[in-house]
């Protein structure tokens, strides 16, 4: 059946094609004749209509080979544009031009009337064009997309906007109907686009959603920055109306806009900043050629610094997760990334699924392939969930990173660069303590190791496994409440792809000691994140949206911090990056000794004591309450140990 129907569109697609040329031959015939009577006023002499049948064929015959040629059979007249139209201009000026010297050559020749070539081509380009125009128009008003459907008003009446009016006219599938364009050249203001009005700029935008009733408003100014885009968004966001966009021009690949590639505006759209440049030459110096090697590479951060780096061409790149699942869907999408033009040899992928937790596992791992550089973004990093596991934090957070940069000193790694966070400043949580014990670890390793030692450290990354964002979009799918832990709660957030990049150029900057910080901008409240995602499906907060406040959870601060309270904030020669000075650093006997502590603690199952020691290290370490009475009286009733959700 599939063979049946295939056959039967081929047969359908040949026919047209010969339609459409017999079609020009047609129109080119009847161009010539009727050049022939307006030059003799509608009476051709009989000489002269001798001439006309005579060269005819010749003509005609030159007139096939270049429609074949320019290929003007093929396009689909419904969507006759510019381009068409120069198609059509260049194939009968050329045939034009070619038919006048032929005639010349030809026997009586001398005698062919100079107005006829003259006025065969101007009535040959107007009788192609106006065919395939009367095609369109036709087709464009039987398309439906006027009648009904979703009323738009489209925000920027430039080239993407006219392709996008464009599409919604002429495809019938598409349940739209453009109502007005809103555009801030003032020479636009009244004028119309495919019949569309374009009611003015920014200032008209209110009374034109009062009296045309949209029920979307589509922003189609691919290349709008994100200041403009925010601009635009506190415009629209009291209208209650959802908001969509169009991707930027990175990638709309082929310069065309349709429909399809419409898509609701979001969060990160609003949260975009302007692109780091600096930097990029140094990344490419630090990883080029070498064998990289990236933990927690299944995870969010992870998996964008595996994208990030194979951009940079590495000899090798190492995945290593404890995880399978993340780790087999980075390891795919790198290998579809792989395969390069111009036989260029590819860098290897490495998958390696193991605990850094295990000693054994990482001798192994480093004698093998022999990491040059090392990107550390394995942690446990759940604030709440670790509250409840304490153990569980320090095992890894801690002795899991100690393990894994020793195993880098005693191979003789170039350069490790550790992932950290916001909430190891100052921490009141269990996950925030361990991640600045850490830090720690790396900043005296790199006093006594060949291997330079760095730390990035930045805040809440919109997106990633666990974050807020996803949570409340969730959420918004079951119809609500958001669930937030206070009002006043804020957070610094940064988009994935300029954090990564960021972590980068520090690696390319260390020297070995350093804390980087990223500038992460101010901090934003989580309810006006949740306000905005609300307001950009359509629907109004606390009517058809509800928002919950649940009391902050254990661990939890009101506000984020990027510097601790101890250290000196020194510029770095990079754009949006600073260095973190600290006051004072345990030393590494200090270190030691604390670390043989914390193993007894995790030996007897004791998390209090655990608890205990990391106040020991880490002394600006307060929760929100007496964090080792909470632990003994989470986990301990009666002398027995108590596993509770």
């Amino acid at each position: 059946m599939k063979t049946f129907f295939a056959n039967n569109r081929a047969f359908s697609v040949k026919n047209r094609r010969v339609a459409v040329t017999l079609l020009h031959l047609m129109v080119a015939a009847l161009a010539n004749y009727l050049a022939f009577l307006l030059r003799f006023d509608l009476n051709i002499p009989s000489a002269y209509q001798g001439q006309f049948f005579s060269y005819l064929p010749c003509l005609l015959s030159i007139r096939l080979a270049l429609c074949i040629q320019a290929g003007l059979y093929k396009g689909l007249w419904r969507y006759f544009g510019v381009n068409d139209l120069k198609k059509i201009i260049r194939s009968v000026t050329f045939g034009s031009v070619l038919f006048a010297l032929l005639v010349r050559y030809l026997p009586g020749g001398a005698g062919y009337p100079l107005s006829i070539y003259i006025l065969d081509w101007v009535l040959l380009i107007m009788l192609e064009s106006g065919v395939r125009l009367v095609i369109r128009a036709f087709k464009g008003t039987s398309a439906g997309g006027e009648k009904g459907g979703k009323r738009v008003l489209i925000i920027g009446a430039g080239d993407a906007g006219e392709m996008i009016v464009r599409d919604m006219k002429n495809n019938p599938k598409y349940a739209y109907k453009p109502v007005g364009f809103i555009d801030d050249d003032p020479y636009k203001k009244g004028l119309m686009i495919h019949g569309v009005p374009i009611f003015g700029g920014r200032p008209a935008l209110p009374l034109a959603v009062t009296r045309n009733r949209p029920n979307e408003i589509l922003i189609a100014m691919p290349g709008a920055g994100h200041k403009a885009i925010n601009g635009i968004y506190e415009l629209c966001k009291s209208f209650n109306l959802p908001i969509t966009t169009l991707p930027g021009l990175g990638d709309i690949m082929d310069g065309k806009v349709s429909v399809s590639q419409i898509k609701a505006l979001q969060l990160e759209d609003l949260l975009q900043r302007a692109p780091v440049r600096t930097g990029r030459e140094q990344v490419k110096e630090l990883i080029r050629g070498k064998t990289i090697l990236v933990t927690g590479a299944g995870g969010s951060i992870g998996q964008e610094l595996c994208r990030q780096i194979m951009d940079y061409r590495p000899l090798r790149l190492v995945l290593f997760d404890r995880y399978e699942n993340g780790l087999f869907a980075i390891d795919c999408a790198l290998r579809k990334k792989t395969i390069k033009p111009n036989g260029c040899r590819a860098p290897e992928i490495v998958s390696f699924v193991g605990d850094m937790r295990d000693e054994a596992t990482l001798e192994h791992l480093f004698s093998v392939h022999a990491p040059q550089i090392v990107f550390h973004a394995a942690a446990h990093k759940h604030v709440p969930l670790m509250e409840q596991n304490p153990l569980e934090a320090v095992r890894n957070n801690i002795f899991g990173t100690s393990n894994l940069i020793t195993a880098a000193s005693r191979h003789y790694v170039k350069d490790f660069v550790m992932i950290s966070t916001d909430k190891a400043v100052n921490p009141t949580s269990i996950m925030g303590a361990t991640k600045r014990v850490a830090e720690f670890l790396a900043m005296r390793m790199n006093s006594s190791s060949l291997t330079r030692f760095t730390t990035v450290r930045f805040g809440n990354v919109l997106g990633s496994n666990g974050s807020v964002v996803p949570t409340f979009r969730e959420q918004l799918k079951r119809g609500g409440p958001l669930t937030i832990t206070h009002p006043d709660v804020k957070r610094f957030f940064m988009l994935t792809e300029e954090a990564v990049h960021l972590v980068l150029v520090a690696a390319a900057a260390g020297k070995g000691g350093e804390i980087f910080v990223l500038e992460m901008g101010e901090q934003i409240k989580v309810l006006d994140l949740a306000l905005n995602m609300i307001k950009l499906s359509g629907l109004v907060p606390y009517e058809e949206i509800k928002i919950e406040f649940m009391g902050l959870r254990p661990g939890e601060k009101l506000y984020e911090e990027l510097f601790d309270e101890t250290e000196e904030v020194v510029p770095s020669p990079f754009e949006k990056l600073r260095m973190a000075v600290p006051g004072k650093v345990p030393s590494r006997e200090e270190l030691e000794w604390h670390l043989s502590a914390l193993r007894d603690h995790l030996s007897r199952r004791d998390p209090g004591g655990a608890v205990s020691e990391l106040r020991k290290i880490v002394p600006n370490f307060v929760g929100q309450e007496d964090a080792a009475v909470q632990i003994k009286n989470r986990f301990f009733r009666r002398g027995t140990f108590e596993d509770r959700s």
